[in-house]
C-alpha cells in the first residue's frame, strides 16, 4: 500500500467524489453561522444543518467537503495520549435525498480499497443490531463474511440527538496488526486498545424521532459520512498515532528543534510537545477565521489554547516568543488544501504575537505566586487552592481556572470551584456597579478610549452614498481587535466614509460594509473624540480585519428620507418666526427617516389658526422647488450672509452655511436636499409643550405625510363601513345617529325611573318616626346611584318632611343614598354622618352633605341589618343634638 500524505489524501477524497457527481464544497469557517447551539464547527454535517433540516435548499443533492473542526470537551486530556487532537479534519460525502445505504456503502468500500489501497481483508464493518438492511448490503453485495459484519447497539451504531432526524450508522474498522494491538486473546473490533481503528461512518439518516423512543419513516432519507483525515492518513502511513503524519510530524519535529527536547524521550516532555503541537494547529486556523482572544465565548476557547501552548513551550524550556515559527510550519504543510492560512499569514502572526505578548509579561509573575500558594498549602497540610486565590491569578495575572487547575493536578492539588465562582459573580456585580465611570472629560469610559488619538475620519457622504476606503480599527463592545467575524458585534472605524454621524440633531446613517466574502450590517452611527466615526453593527457573514479595503453602502432610502425631514426643519424655523414672531429661537430637534420633531422657544400653545399658517407656508416653499445650496465660510461671513445661528451652540473657524432659495439660511453640518420640491409634502402632527417657554412640533414630510393620508383614508372608510354609510354622507349619517342615541338615552332614563319605581312599590306605610323625626328606610333591587336619587327626591316630596334612606343591590354592588329635609336637619339629622354610620354594614364608605350623600358597598348580605340601623344612627343624631 502506498503511503499517501495528508494532503494527498484530501485531494483523492475530494475528487472521488466529485467523479460520483457530488459538488466539492470548501470547508467552511469554523464559526457557526446562525446556529446558536455551537461555539465552533465539530462536525463535517454541522454546516450542512440548514440542508438536512430543509432550512436552506443545498446547492446540489450530492455533496463532499474536507471540513476543518474544533473540539475542547476533553481539551485536559490533550496531549496525555496520542489519540486525539483539538483540531482535526473531517472528510465527508453528503446525500440531500439522493442516494442511500447501496451507494453509500459501496463507494466508500471502492475509496477504501480501490483509491486508497487499504487491504479488503484488514477492513471490518459494524451495522445497528437491527439493520438487516445495511448487514446484507456488506454481506451480498460487497462480499464481506458474515462473521466479519459486527452488530453493535444505539449507543455505537445509531446517531440521535434528542427529537428530530436520526438513523442507524455503519462504521468501517480496520486492522492495524498485532503491534497496536492489547494482546489479548479476545481482542477484536470494539476493543479499546489501537490495534482495530475506526476509519469510515455512514449515517443512515432515514427516521425522525419525537424524543420518546418512537420512530417515523422519513419521506427524503439523507447520507451522511465521515472520516477522519488524520486518522486516515495514520492508517495509510502505518504510523503509532496522528502526531506522525507527515504534516503534524514535521510540526512536532519543530517543536523539538526549538525546545531542544526528544520525542519519546521522556513522557513529560511527550505531552507537552503533544499539546504546543495540536494547539498552535487549532490556534492557527481559528485566527484565520477571524476569532480573536477574548474572555468569553469561543474566544475564551482560543485564548485558553494559546496560553496552554504558551505554558507547555516554557515547560520544554522554550525561550522567548515561538508561536509564530511554529505557526508558520502549520501554515507551510496545510496551504495546499486551505490557500487563505497564507493570505493571512501576517494576520495570524500579529494576533499570535500579541496574545503571546501579554501572557508572557504576567505568566512568571502569576507561576512565583502560584508557587508560594502551593507552598502554603502544603505547609497547612491542605490539597485545595482556596477559590478567591484562584480568582486572584486569573483576574490579576490572567491566568484562566483551567491552566490554574491543570498546574495543581500535575502536584495533586486541586482548587474550590465554588468559591472561584462566588468571586467571579461578586466581581461581575461591582462591574455593573461601578459602569458609570467616566473619563477625564466626563464622559462614560468605553473601549473607544483606548483608540490611538491620530486615528481620525474624513465624512464624504455629503453628495455620495458609496465610496471604498480601508479599516484603520476594529473593536469588540470590550476591547479593540484585529478582526471581527460571523455574528460578532463591534464597531468598524475607516479612513474615510460616506456615513452620517449622529449630530446636530440629525440621525445616523445605516446601512452595509462590504468586501468580496464578507458583510457588516451598520445599525448605528456615532462621532467621537478627534474625529472619529464608528460604524457599530453585526457581521452577518465572512470576516473583516484591520487594513482590508471595504466598500460602504450607505441605506439610500433612509438617508433621502432623514434628508427630507431635516431640510423641512429650517424651513419650518423660518415659518415659526414669520407667523408667531421673532422670538422664536430653535431649542432642540431631532430627525430621522419616519418622522422631524423640532422645539422652539415660545410661551402659549399655538391656536389651530397658527398651526395651520405655519404648515401652508412650509408647503408653499415646498412646491417653488427652491434650490438648497451648501458653501463653507467663515463665521464671520456667514453672519453677514443673514445666516441664522443656533443658540448655544458652539463653531469653529469655519462653518457650513445653507442657504434655501430667499426663504431660509442657517448654519448646519447636516445633510440635506437638493432642492425643496423633492421634500414633496409636509404635515404637522402634533404641538405641545414640553418645558416652561419651550414648545414641540412632531411633523412628516414626503411618502411619511402620504402615508399618514393613506391610513387617514383607511380609517374614514372602516368607519363610514361600520355605521353603513359613505365617507361623503358620513357626517349626515352620524348626525342622524347621534339624534337616535339623543332619544334612546332619553326613553332608556324614563324606563329605569319606571322601573326604580315598580321596584320600590308603595313605601309610605314603612315611614317610621325616630324622636319626632319622620324615616323612610327602603330595599330596592337592580337600582343604579342616578335611580336612588331621581327616587330619593320623588319620595321626598311625598314624605314632606324627614329622612330618606334608600340602598340597592345592583350587580352584586349596594349603592346608597340618604337624603334629610331642612326641618330634619334643625332637628340633629346629617345625611353624610348617618351614611357613614351604616355603610360599614355592607362593606362600604362614604359621606356626603348633611342634606344629601352617597356611598357604594360590596356586601348585599349586609342591607337588612344597615336599614335597621339606620333608625339607631339617626335616634342618636337627634338625642345628642337636644343636649
Amino acid at each position: 500500500m502506498k503511503q499517501y500524505g495528508v494532503n494527498e489524501l484530501r485531494r483523492m477524497f475530494l475528487e472521488f467524489f466529485e467523479g460520483k457527481d457530488h459538488l466539492a464544497m470548501k470547508s467552511f469557517s469554523l464559526v457557526p453561522h446562525n446556529d446558536n447551539s455551537l461555539l465552533l464547527i465539530n462536525s463535517g454535517m454541522a454546516p450542512l444543518k440548514p440542508y438536512f433540516t430543509g432550512q436552506e435548499i443545498p446547492p446540489r443533492k450530492r455533496v463532499t467537503t474536507c471540513q476543518k473542526c474544533i473540539r475542547t470537551g476533553d481539551i485536559e486530556n490533550i496531549g496525555k495520549t496520542a489519540r486525539h487532537g483539538t483540531f482535526f479534519e473531517m472528510l465527508g460525502n453528503f446525500s440531500f435525498g439522493d442516494y442511500f445505504k447501496h451507494e453509500a456503502i459501496a463507494w466508500s468500500w471502492e475509496f477504501l480499497t480501490e483509491v486508497v489501497g487499504l487491504e479488503a481483508d484488514r477492513l471490518y464493518p459494524s451495522v445497528y443490531e437491527d439493520d438487516d438492511e445495511a448487514f446484507d448490503i456488506w454481506n451480498k453485495e460487497i462480499g464481506i463474511a458474515p462473521e466479519s459484519i459486527f452488530r453493535f447497539g444505539k449507543e455505537d451504531n445509531f446517531w440521535e440527538h434528542g427529537s428530530g432526524p436520526c438513523g442507524p450508522c455503519s462504521e468501517i474498522y480496520y486492522d492495524r496488526g498485532e503491534k497496536y494491538g492489547c494482546g489479548k486473546p479476545e481482542c477484536t473490533v470494539g476493543c479499546e486498545c489501537d490495534r482495530y481503528i475506526e476509519v469510515w461512518n455512514n449515517v443512515f439518516t432515514q427516521f425522525e424521532s419525537d424524543g420518546k423512543g418512537n420512530y417515523t419513516e422519513l419521506e427524503q432519507k439523507n447520507i451522511d459520512t465521515g472520516m477522519g483525515l488524520e486518522r486516515l492518513a495514520t492508517v495509510v502511513q502505518d504510523v503509532d498515532s496522528i502526531f506522525d503524519v507527515d504534516t503534524i510530524r514535521e510540526l512536532r519535529s519543530k517543536v523539538c528543534e526549538i525546545s531542544g527536547k526528544e520525542y519519546k524521550e521522556k513522557y513529560e516532555w511527550d505531552v507537552s510537545i503533544r499539546i504546543v503541537t495540536d494547539h498552535i494547529r487549532s490556534a492557527t486556523f481559528m485566527i484565520s477565521d477571524g476569532i480573536m482572544p477574548t474572555n468569553e465565548g469561543r474566544g475564551y476557547v482560543l485564548r485558553r489554547i494559546i496560553r496552554r501552548a504558551a505554558r507547555h513551550g516554557r515547560l520544554l524550556g522554550i525561550e522567548g516568543q515561538f508561536l509564530t515559527d511554529l505557526s508558520n510550519t502549520v501554515i507551510k504543510g496545510s496551504k495546499d488544501g486551505y490557500p487563505e492560512l497564507e493570505e493571512k499569514k501576517d494576520f495570524i502572526f500579529n494576533v499570535l504575537t500579541q496574545e503571546e505578548s501579554k501572557f508572557n509579561k504576567t505568566i512568571d509573575q502569576g507561576l512565583g505566586i502560584l508557587a508560594e500558594m502551593e507552598a502554603a498549602m502544603e505547609q497547612n497540610g491542605q490539597k485545595e487552592l482556596a477559590g478567591e486565590d484562584a480568582f486572584k491569578l486569573y483576574d490579576t495575572y490572567g491566568f484562566p481556572l483551567d491552566l490554574t487547575k491543570e498546574i495543581l493536578e500535575e502536584k495533586g492539588f486541586s482548587v474550590d470551584e465554588k468559591s472561584f465562582a462566588d468571586s467571579m459573580q461578586e466581581q461581575k456585580v461591582k462591574a455593573r456597579a461601578a459602569r458609570k465611570v467616566t473619563n477625564y472629560m466626563g464622559a462614560d469610559v468605553t473601549v473607544y478610549e483606548s483608540i490611538d488619538p491620530s486615528v481620525t475620519t474624513e465624512f464624504v457622504g455629503y453628495d455620495k452614498l458609496e465610496h471604498n476606503s480601508s479599516i484603520t480599527v476594529l473593536t469588540t463592545e470590550t476591547e479593540l481587535v484585529e478582526a471581527l467575524t460571523d455574528d460578532e458585534m463591534g464597531t468598524i472605524f475607516v479612513e474615510e466614509t460616506p456615513f452620517y454621524a449622529t449630530m446636530g440633531g440629525q440621525s445616523a446613517d445605516i446601512g452595509t460594509i462590504v468586501t468580496k466574502d464578507a458583510e457588516f450590517e451598520v445599525i448605528d452611527t456615532v462621532k467621537l473624540l478627534g474625529g472619529k466615526v464608528g460604524h457599530i453593527g453585526k457581521v452577518k457573514k465572512g470576516m473583516f480585519k484591520v487594513g482590508d479595503r471595504v466598500t460602504l453602502l450607505v441605506d439610500e432610502k433612509r438617508r433621502i428620507d432623514t434628508c427630507k425631514n431635516h431640510s423641512a426643519t429650517h424651513l419650518l424655523h423660518k415659518a415659526l418666526r414669520a407667523v408667531l414672531g421673532t422670538h422664536v429661537e430653535q431649542a432642540g430637534s431631532f430627525v430621522d427617516g419616519d418622522r422631524l420633531r423640532f422645539d422652539f422657544s415660545h410661551f402659549s400653545a399655538m391656536t389651530a389658526e397658527e398651526i395651520a399658517e405655519v404648515e401652508q407656508m412650509v408647503n408653499e416653499q415646498i412646491a417653488q422647488s427652491l434650490p438648497v445650496v451648501t458653501s463653507v465660510m467663515t463665521i464671520d461671513e456667514a453672519k453677514k450672509a443673514g445666516a441664522m445661528a443656533l443658540f448655544g451652540e458652539k463653531y469653529g473657524d469655519t462653518v457650513r452655511v445653507v442657504k434655501m432659495g430667499d426663504f431660509s439660511t442657517e448654519l448646519c453640518g447636516g445633510t440635506h436636499v437638493g432642492n425643496t420640491g423633492v421634500i414633496a409634502a409636509f404635515k404637522i402632527l402634533s404641538e405641545n409643550g414640553v418645558a416652561a417657554g419651550v414648545r414641540r412640533i412632531e411633523a412628516l414630510t414626503g411618502n411619511g405625510v402620504f402615508s399618514y393620508y393613506a391610513q387617514l383614508e383607511r380609517s374614514l372608510e372602516d368607519a363610514a363601513k361600520t355605521v353603513k354609510a359613505t365617507p361623503q354622507n358620513l357626517i349626515e349619517r352620524l348626525e342622524h345617529l347621534m339624534a337616535e342615541v339623543k332619544a334612546l338615552q332619553s326613553e332608556n332614563e324614563s324606563l329605569k325611573s319606571k322601573a326604580a319605581k315598580e321596584a320600590l312599590g308603595d313605601v309610605m306605610d314603612k315611614v317610621q318616626e325616630v324622636e319626632g323625626v319622620k324615616l323612610l328606610a327602603a330595599k330596592l333591587a337592580g337600582v343604579d346611584m342616578n335611580g336612588l336619587r331621581d327616587l330619593g327626591d320623588q319620595l321626598k316630596a311625598k314624605l314632606g318632611e324627614g329622612v330618606i334612606v334608600l340602598i340597592a343591590e345592583e350587580a352584586g354592588k349596594v349603592n346608597l343614598v340618604v337624603m334629610a329635609t331642612d326641618e330634619a336637619i334643625e332637628k340633629g339629622a346629617h345625611a353624610g354622618n348617618l351614611i357613614k354610620g351604616i355603610a360599614s354594614l355592607v362593606g362600604g364608605g362614604g359621606g356626603g352633605r348633611p342634606n344629601m350623600a352617597q356611598a357604594g358597598g360590596k356586601n348585599p348580605q349586609g342591607i337588612d341589618a344597615a336599614i335597621q340601623e339606620a333608625a339607631k344612627v339617626l335616634e342618636l343624631q337627634i338625642i345628642n343634638y337636644k343636649k
